[in-house]
Parts: C-alpha cells; structure tokens; sequence
C-alpha cells in the first residue's frame, strides 16, 4: 500500500543536466534520483518510494542573466557584466504525485511545500493523503523516471549527494501527462 500526496503549483522549471549554456532549453519532464533525495530531505521523510509528474502545457518565458567575469570598457572607463537573454521552455500547472510506504512519512508531507529545483517554482500540497495499491499508482497518468540501470535506462545526470556518481534510469509514459487536464 502507497499513501500519497498530490503537490501542484502554477509553474515549474526542472534543469536538464546537459543545459549548462543553451540559449534555448525545455524543462526536464521527470524528476533524477538527487532531485527525489533534495525533495526527501527538504520534506524530513525516510523515503519517496515512486512519484509521477504532469502538466498542462510549456511556456517558453524569457530570463535576462549576466556572465560572473566583469569586462572592462576603457572607453567608459567603467567594468560591466555582459548580459544576455534565455528562452525557458517551464512547465505550466505542474502536478506531482510522490508515494510514500510510510503513512507517517505522507502526514509529514502534507504539511510542507516543495519545489522541483528552483525556488520560484514552489508546488502546495493537497490536503488529503490518497491511499492506493502499485498497481494502481501506475495507472496515475504522469512521467516517471524509474531508477538504476537496465538495457533501457540512460544517463539522467551526476548524483550531487553520492559524490558525483553517475545517475540511470529509464522513463515510464503513463496516460496523457501533457494535456488540458
């Protein structure tokens, strides 16, 4: 038996990890095993034990950021930090169902916000605590990234809380994650 809580919010950016520079990046639509364990240790739980991810549409929003290095302009004579301009492709009325084994871990849960990776991206949780068999959390539409390595996994990342080790898995498609809901 899983118990789960349902989070949702209006927006939600998951930073692929191969989009360090590109000026244009759609957000991840699953959610690695160090995003899972920062959720774990934001919300004080023992585990998240599965989670499934949906929403509604993309949005491609700009962001104006500056480089670290300052460049001088002697004609000014001042120091400047360039600028330029990022399309985000950030996923609009995210939902995130997370399982837990322990109902204890869920009543914990429903108490907390999260966000998937930055800030601004801060998804509520429902106030009731769904309980549910396996088989029928696999039905839940959504993305779900399932962890380790197979012959279908891929690499998804380098694990922050384990030294930087690579992290696999393979994603599982269930019903119509991206619709009008």
């Amino acid at each position: 038996m899983y118990y789960i809580v349902k989070f949702s919010g209006p927006f939600g950016f998951i930073k692929p990890w191969t989009a360090v520079r590109d000026g244009k990046t759609f957000s991840q639509q699953f959610l690695t095993p160090s995003i899972v364990e920062g959720i774990r240790q934001k919300l004080e739980v023992s585990s998240i034990v599965r989670h499934k991810l949906r929403y509604k549409s993309i949005s491609i929003q700009q962001e104006q950021t500056q480089t670290r290095g300052w460049a001088k302009q002697s004609q000014l004579k001042m120091m400047v930090r360039n600028q330029s301009i990022l399309e985000r492709g950030v996923m609009i009325n995210p939902i995130l169902y997370l399982a837990f084994e322990k109902e204890e871990d869920a009543h914990i849960s429903v108490k907390q916000h999260i966000c998937l990776c930055r800030n601004e991206d801060i998804l509520f949780p429902d106030s009731e605590i769904i309980q549910m068999e396996e088989a029928a959390f696999e039905n839940l539409t959504g993305f779900e990234l399932r962890f380790g390595q197979t012959e279908k996994s891929f690499l998804v990342g380098f694990n922050r809380f384990n030294e930087a080790k690579p992290m696999y898995g393979w994603l599982e498609i269930s019903g119509n994650p991206v619709s009008g809901m």
